[in-house]
This record gives C-alpha cells, sequence and structure tokens, in this order.
C-alpha cells in the first residue's frame, strides 16, 4: 500500500515535489485502512493493536486542503521547533505551553498575546506552527492583510482562509457547505493564529464564531456551546502602532523622524497622548460650561497648524506649491495627491484647481447614451433615460 501513495499524493497536491518520511507514510497507510474499515461499518479506532494516527489523516480522500496542511516534513518541523524553543524568552515560554496544554487537553482556550512591534510576537508564531506540524496536527494561521500573512509559514488572509465577506455585520453569516473541502478542514483543525488581529472589525470575530460552532457540531454537538467550536485560538497584535504625521514628507522621512534624537521629546510626548487615546484615557472636549461633546477628541495645539487659515484655497495651496509653474511637470504631479471620501468632493476641488490654470477652458461633453442594450430600441429611453445618465458620476 505503501508504494503508490507517494506518487498519488504528488498527482493530487499543488506541490508536486513534496517528500514523505517514514511516520507519514505510516499514517496515510492506516488512514486508508480506516477508509477500508469504514466501508465495511467498522473503523480504525476499534483495533487498539495498530497505531492510531492523526486525526488529520483520516477519511481525507482527495481534499487538497487538507494534503496541503499535512504535506510538511515532520522531521524538519521537529528540529525547526527544538531549534526554536531554545532561543524562546521566558514569557513567550509561558505562552507556549499555556496553548499546547490547550490543545492537548482539548479545552477550546482563547489567547490574546498583545505587544509592541518587535517584541517576538512572529518568532511565538513560528514556534507554536512547528511545533504542530511537527506532530501531523492542522492548525491555520492567517493574517489582517497579504503582507502580514507571509510572515507566517503557510499564511493565509482571513478573509481567504475562511470566506469572511467583504461587507460585514452582525447577522453575517457564510454558505459553507458541510460536506465541503474547508469544512472538512475546519473539523480536523486544532489551532488557529490570527495575527494583527486589531485591524479587523468585531464582526469578524463574531462571524468566525458562527462559522466554527455550525462546523464543529456535526462533529461534536457539545462543542457548539463553546466558543469557537472549542477550536483553540491564538489573537495578537498591538493597539497603539502608529507613526507621527511629518508633513510633506514621504513614509521613509517619518520614519527617520521616530529615530531622531532632536525630536524625541516630541516624539515622547506623541506616543503618550496616541497611547491614552487607546486607553480611553483623553477625556471628550467641553465648550463654554456645556455638556461634554461625547466621540470627540480635543487635539493638542502643538499638533496642529494655527497659524494657517482653514480653508480649501489654502489646502490646495499648500498641498500644491508653485502650481503654475509646475503643472506641466508629469512627476511633479504624480507625487501630489488630494484624498477625498467621496466623488462628489473630488470634482468639487478638481474645479477649484483647474480655475487657477491660466489660458482658456474647454469643456468636452459625454454623449449621454446606452452601448449594447439588450432590449428594443423603443425601450432603451425607458431604461436608462437622459436624467439618470447624467446623474453618474464615475471616478476619473
Amino acid at each position: 500500500m505503501v508504494d503508490n501513495i507517494l506518487l498519488r499524493q504528488r498527482k493530487s497536491c499543488p506541490n508536486t515535489f513534496f517528500t514523505l518520511n517514514d511516520t507519514q507514510l505510516q499514517f496515510y497507510v492506516l488512514g486508508e485502512i480506516d477508509e477500508l474499515l469504514r466501508s465495511v461499518g467498522k473503523s480504525l479506532k476499534k483495533f487498539d493493536q495498530l497505531p492510531q494516527p492523526p486525526r488529520s489523516y483520516l477519511n481525507i480522500g482527495t481534499n487538497n486542503l487538507i494534503i496541503e496542511e499535512t504535506s510538511y516534513d515532520t522531521r524538519k518541523m521537529e528540529y525547526e521547533t527544538a531549534k526554536l524553543l531554545q532561543d524562546c524568552t521566558e514569557e513567550q515560554r509561558k505562552i507556549y505551553d499555556a496553548v499546547i496544554q490547550s490543545i492537548d487537553n482539548n479545552v477550546g482556550g482563547i489567547f490574546f498575546v498583545y505587544g509592541n512591534g518587535g517584541c517576538g510576537k512572529t518568532f511565538l508564531w513560528r514556534t507554536l506552527i512547528c511545533k504542530l506540524r511537527s506532530e501531523g496536527k492542522i492548525m491555520l494561521p492567517v493574517a489582517c492583510s497579504g503582507i502580514a500573512a507571509t510572515l507566517l509559514p503557510g499564511g493565509r488572509t482571513a478573509h481567504s482562509r475562511f470566506k469572511i465577506p467583504i461587507v460585514l455585520d452582525e447577522c453575517s453569516s457564510c454558505n459553507i457547505a458541510h460536506d465541503s473541502d474547508i469544512a472538512q478542514l475546519i473539523k480536523q483543525t486544532q489551532l488557529i493564529i490570527w495575527d494583527e488581529a486589531p485591524m479587523h472589525h468585531s464582526y469578524a470575530f463574531e462571524f468566525l464564531d458562527r462559522l466554527l460552532k455550525d462546523i464543529i457540531k456535526a462533529v461534536d454537538p457539545e462543542c457548539y456551546n463553546m466558543p469557537f467550536g472549542g477550536i483553540t485560538i491564538v489573537l495578537g497584535g498591538d493597539f497603539h502602532q502608529i507613526l507621527p504625521i511629518i508633513t510633506y514628507e514621504d513614509r521613509a522621512d517619518i520614519v527617520v523622524a521616530c529615530e531622531s534624537d532632536s525630536e524625541s521629546e516630541e516624539l515622547i510626548k506623541f506616543a503618550k497622548w496616541v497611547l491614552d487615546i487607546g486607553n480611553g484615557q483623553v477625556s471628550p472636549p467641553r465648550v463654554c460650561n456645556s455638556p461634554l461633546i461625547e466621540n470627540q477628541i480635543l487635539i493638542p495645539s502643538q499638533f496642529c497648524d494655527l497659524q494657517t487659515e482653514s480653508t480649501v484655497d489654502n489646502m490646495i495651496c499648500s498641498t500644491y506649491p508653485n502650481f503654475s509653474h509646475e503643472r506641466h511637470s508629469i512627476q511633479y504631479l504624480s507625487e501630489i495627491a488630494i484624498l477625498t471620501p467621496t466623488n462628489q468632493t473630488l470634482g468639487h476641488l478638481n474645479s477649484l484647481i483647474v480655475d487657477k490654470l491660466p489660458g482658456e477652458s474647454m469643456s468636452y461633453f459625454s454623449v449621454d447614451a446606452a452601448e449594447e442594450f439588450g432590449g428594443l430600441d423603443e425601450d432603451l429611453n425607458e431604461a436608462f433615460p437622459i436624467e439618470y445618465l447624467n446623474f453618474l458620476n464615475a471616478s476619473s
């Protein structure tokens, strides 16, 4: 039975070059024996004299998602785990032991690892990932963005892995069938690591809680009453990762400003102010002995430009200095932009900027007509009246 397993797994797995060691081959053989026993109403669990493989190797069929998560070299993962554990700090080791204990005891613990950037959260994630994969277990590392997901071995974005809708509300649900590949993968998952969790809306976690409960209850009905279906969840992130804004400077200058000794005192004040906002310690403003203005924050004067009047013309002049002389420079115009929340505001600003251009302006109007209409010609005006076409305000 072992002879054809490697060839068959390579044909069904996206990674056609992965290898299986003797332990993994044994697990796959036991998985096939379990499938044969199930066809006659029995299972591998009834034969105690046979080795019992991890649950992820049982009844997997041709599920490429499970094959992908179980195709890691367990010996290599075991070596990486031992190497990473040697470099763990005492605090990291305590978190590691608590998470592993939750998985081994199947208690469905929920952890949040809070720490500033660079304190070793990603190192801890890698240690947990290698440990579980060295034992042939399935764990799913996710993050809020693709950039953050690339730092996790085998990481994916949370939206991609769990099919989270882009538009979320408190009642959002997912149409994942219980017999689908992703559902079978979730049923065998023992750990989920969610990095940069504070960047997601709370609805995303409520959605995941409903999703996991709905899928896991088919395996163990008692898990339906446990948070996240009884799967151990580890969240991580930092609520205060924000840089001070340096006017008219790019990203590199902002980072350099964060490391400047001459501005260290000002940066400390700014960082403390941002920290107080995150902790809810900044009181709302009060105007003329009136009641407090809720959901508003008074920005300290040192962070504001009080010398210049706040007008649209001043904003345009400060954003596009020497506009009349540099208006023909493609590089000048491509490096500066004003971001607006709506196209209506954008159109207003564009009109004001165009008025500053010397010379006579020419207006070219678009054709108010719809193309490739599926109905009759006489129905065209009723389906797309001129008023409706004039109302459209597309970008660009």
